[in-house]
């Protein structure tokens, strides 16, 4: 199951209290204040993992509060702070605060993290209040509360390929044959109701991620058919596949109707660089083929395919490949001048 969206409390650790202690000194059986601080509640932080694929964990565990601090002790000993914790989660998620509407963070790199919610201050403890006029204070600090917060998780996926369609387009079919990931696959639409990820691998040892969207609708980006959770997966891709039945009525008015979809959801979107696939070429009789164009304006690929067959499909994997590390190296090199 793909979860893509959790809702959780979180909650730092309280501080410990002040001590109230005084030292016992020969012929002086209450001596100077010696009461320490307590110590700082523990924190909540979040931290993102590559190895980790969906929040489907947080459906069933909501709750992540970090221990209190220890109170102070006598002799000016500071209590032990709690420790904090570390709540994981896939690279890709938005953290933000229900109550306020506030972005917390954006994890998009393995190992990032972020303080959600800091401990509570230990509180002082009577030796902090010590003054020329007040040489044996008799009062010190309760630890201060821990921050506390509900907060929204949201996934969405970090892809370099998306593939984009109306359902039963061939999107499913395609991540398969080209990856080892197995999407379920049948001849009716919706098939896919959850995005697949799968993984390419090329020549050079490298390779690239691609995405399999669930299927869109007219009317997508007002949000018919599921359409706000389907899009917001493909805001990430560095490059956007579109995939049309080419045994459709009108298969060009199909690419143009999904274009429409990203822009009235996204307007980058319909920037993004792009290849047009008219699939299922094995369904026609070799001499009915005919593509309807060869050429489109912010299309760098336009080509027919089947991933039944095969044909096609090593053109189109050399072509994204080259693609995509382009799209690397220039991310890098923007990276470098900047100072990243």
């Amino acid at each position: 199951m793909f979860v893509d969206k959790a809702k959780i409390q979180i909650a730092a650790g309280e501080g410990g209290k002040g001590m109230i202690a005084f030292r016992r000194e020969p012929h002086n059986s209450r001596g100077g204040p010696c009461g320490g601080r307590g110590g700082d509640g523990g924190s909540v932080w979040f931290e993102a993992d590559e190895g980790l694929a969906t929040l489907m964990d947080f459906r069933y565990n909501r709750h992540y509060r970090a221990p209190r601090g220890q109170h102070g002790g006598g002799n000016n000993r500071t209590g032990a702070g709690g420790e904090d914790i570390v709540v994981r989660v896939p690279a890709g998620t938005i953290i933000r605060d229900i109550e306020t509407g506030e972005q917390i963070a954006d994890l998009t790199r393995h190992g990032q993290r972020v303080l959600a919610a800091g401990g509570g201050r230990g509180g002082r403890g009577n030796s902090s209040f010590v003054s020329a006029t007040h040489q044996a204070p008799q009062h010190a600090e309760d630890g201060f509360p821990g921050e506390q917060r509900e907060v929204e998780l949201e996934l969405k996926l970090l892809a370099d390929v998306g593939l984009v369609g109306f359902p039963n387009a061939g999107k499913s079919t395609l991540l398969s044959r080209i990856t080892s990931a197995r999407p379920k696959v049948a001849d009716y639409p919706f098939t896919t109701l959850t995005p697949n990820l799968g993984v390419v691998g090329t020549d050079t040892g490298g390779g690239f991620v691609v995405a399999d969207i669930p299927g869109l609708i007219e009317g997508a980006h007002e949000g018919k058919g599921l359409g706000h959770e389907f899009l917001r997966h493909i805001e990430r891709t560095r490059i956007l596949v579109f995939l049309v039945d080419i045994t459709q009525e009108q298969p060009l008015k199909q690419y143009e109707t999904l274009l429409n979809e990203l822009r009235g959801y996204a307007p980058a979107l319909a920037q993004r660089p792009r290849c047009l696939l008219f699939t299922k070429l094995d369904v026609l009789p070799p001499d009915e083929i005919e593509l309807p164009v060869s050429r489109l304006d912010g299309v760098f690929m336009v080509a027919g395919i089947s991933s039944v067959s095969g044909r096609g499909i090593d053109e189109l994997m050399r072509t994204l490949a080259s693609r995509v590390e382009q799209i690397r190296a220039g991310e890098r090199e923007s990276a470098t001048d900047s100072g990243g």
